[in-house]
């Protein structure tokens, strides 16, 4: 879905011109389409039709309160990674019993703290963690929902540093571990086995990897029954891609048809755990031109948004799509890199990319940014992150002010 168009040459998203977003809450900013969010939630939901399921937002991708509540209200829950984002999800709405805890670090405060909350379930990704859990449990005399990432040794085919479904990443258990450790986990009151997890990688744009993965998931719940180890929810994770550049993603649906093929006659739950492919292109980084150089003939739009704002390019080698504000059909085009204003050589936001010629002050965007954008900004160079914007049934609302000067140092103790 392109919420983006272009009215007699001026930009518009969902009918509003966003260069009258830039004129009142500034750049650089974030901008999400609430329509566009509506669209790729559905896409999921509606995705299997004939099996239960339960999509659980990836809070990682993009945390905002009003994005979440959004979310929630159209039906997902959260799959989250912190006791930071256990408590965003539970303030915007997000019912507890939607809640699925991920990731490889959990402190016991934390642990602690989604016991309370009476969480759906957390995707266990070690030994010593289970038996975290279990003292935890214990300890506040309640029982504690568990499943078992489980690390299927299978090629995402993505960027390594997503990566997490290979023998020689940090995530989940191989599968003779994990087996052993349900049999481990069935011997303990405390716990209550309830499923299994597998999450191989983010940015997927291929089903070759899910089906690898979804085959040895299945090999290891028969294995599991016949144990009488019996599982109610199976968590496949989030990582389907979308396109940046001339990535052939497939769609939700078809994504869909394959957990279906594979899955439909277990009478089982299927929890998805899709970010980037709901939110990602439902948002964008608006940022202003404020110098133009050129060294040598390199020419250079240098802009008020940096690697502070949007690190992907930097961290990733992403590609992110640049488009003005303003087009016009009788525009000169030239090749410039986009930098920021951050100390480092690596403050980017694309190289070597053809663009027309701009001047200082003009607006440019940077598309498919709503996810990994903010969650990952960052204060380096003491800049205040930047505020966020909901475009709703036509109108546009500020979701997050622009951090201020003060706010950069309100913890701060000078001795």
């Amino acid at each position: 879905m392109d919420f983006l168009e272009y009215n007699q040459g001026i930009l518009h998203c969902d009918g509003v011109a966003v260069e009258e977003i830039a004129q009142t809450i500034h750049t650089p900013c974030y901008v999400y389409s609430a329509a566009a969010l509506t669209h790729n939630y559905h896409a999921f939901d509606n995705a299997l039709p004939n099996i239960p399921h339960q999509i659980c937002f990836a809070v990682k991708a993009n945390g905002n309160l009003t994005i979440l509540r959004h979310l929630a209200n159209l039906g997902a829950g959260a799959d989250i990674v912190s006791g930071g984002e256990l408590y965003k999800a539970l303030k915007a709405g997000i019912p507890n019993q939607k809640i699925v805890y991920s990731g490889v670090g959990k402190t016991t405060e934390e642990i602690r703290f989604a016991l309370q909350s009476e969480i759906l379930m957390f995707n266990v990704e070690s030994e010593s963690e289970l038996l975290a859990i279990q003292a935890e449990a214990k300890q506040q005399h309640k029982r504690a929902p568990i499943s078992i990432r489980v690390n299927p040794d299978v090629d995402p085919q993505t960027h390594r540093y997503i990566a997490t479904g290979l023998k020689e990443n940090k995530f989940g258990l191989p599968v003779e571990k994990a087996i052993k450790l349900y049999h481990q986990a069935a011997l303990m009151p405390e716990l209550e086995i309830c499923g299994i997890a597998c999450h191989i990688g983010s940015q997927l744009t291929s089903l070759q990897p899910f089906s690898a993965a979804f085959d040895r998931l299945l090999e290891m719940i028969r294995q599991l029954e016949q144990d009488n180890i019996l599982l109610s929810y199976i968590d496949l994770g989030g990582g389907l891609g979308i396109r940046y550049k001339d990535e052939t993603p497939p769609a939700p649906k078809e994504y869909g048809i394959l957990i279906q093929d594979k899955f439909s006659g277990l009478s089982k739950t299927i929890l998805l755990e899709p970010g980037r492919a709901i939110c990602a292109e439902a948002g964008f980084l608006l940022t202003k031109i404020i110098y133009i150089k050129e060294n040598d003939g390199k020419r250079f739009y240098i802009v008020d948004a940096g690697m502070n704002d949007l690190i992907r390019p930097t961290l990733y080698q992403a590609y992110h799509e640049i488009i003005p504000l303003r087009l016009s059909p009788d525009m000169e085009w030239t090749t410039v890199d986009v930098a920021g204003p951050i100390c480092e050589s690596g403050d980017f936001l694309a190289k070597s990319r053809s663009l027309p010629m701009l001047k200082e002050g003009d607006l440019i965007l940077v598309k498919n940014s709503g996810a990994y954008g903010f969650s990952m900004a960052s204060n380096y160079n003491a800049r205040p992150r930047p505020p966020e914007v909901l475009i709703k049934d036509g109108a546009y609302s500020l979701i997050r002010k622009r951090e201020t000067f003060d706010q950069l140092i309100e913890n701060e103790i000078i001795l």
